[in-house]
């Protein structure tokens, strides 16, 4: 996983959903148009997929747009399995989660919202909320 950008974009704090849905769902969304062209979707079919307009489709693809961020191999390959499962708005939310979920749990929105935001140093996604904390009772 890297950033593809070396400075803050923002000295604001960022929250770790505000990274999500500004810059790791448009790069899901931009990984998902590019292994369904690669399926061979026209990106009118693509657009009604993803619930987009067929402008965005055609910005991801040129890496126009959602093309800050690059993915592990893992996530990658993980991207590329939801690209067929896909089909309907359902499929779409569902997918989208369990890849949301991934990246959280790989630890690579850690290392995004550093890069992006002057996160605390002691920063800790259990503590945060942003994994699941399970006690043993």
């Amino acid at each position: 996983m890297t950033v593809i950008f070396n400075s803050m974009v923002n000295q604001a704090l960022l929250h770790p959903q505000e990274v999500e849905v500004y810059y790791i769902i448009p790069t899901i969304r931009r990984y998902l148009a590019i292994c369904m062209k690669e399926h061979g979707l026209k990106q009118r079919e693509i657009a009604k997929i993803l619930n987009i307009k067929e402008a965005a489709v055609s910005q991801y693809i040129s890496n126009k747009r959602g093309s800050k961020l690059k993915f592990s191999k893992l996530t990658e390959d993980s991207i590329r399995e939801s690209s067929s499962k896909i089909k309907d708005n359902f499929s779409l939310i569902t997918e989208t989660q369990r890849i949301l979920k991934l990246i959280r749990e790989s630890g690579e929105l850690c290392s995004f919202h550093k890069k992006l935001s002057p996160v605390p140093t002691d920063c800790n996604p259990l503590k945060t909320g942003c994994l699941p904390y399970h006690e043993s009772h």
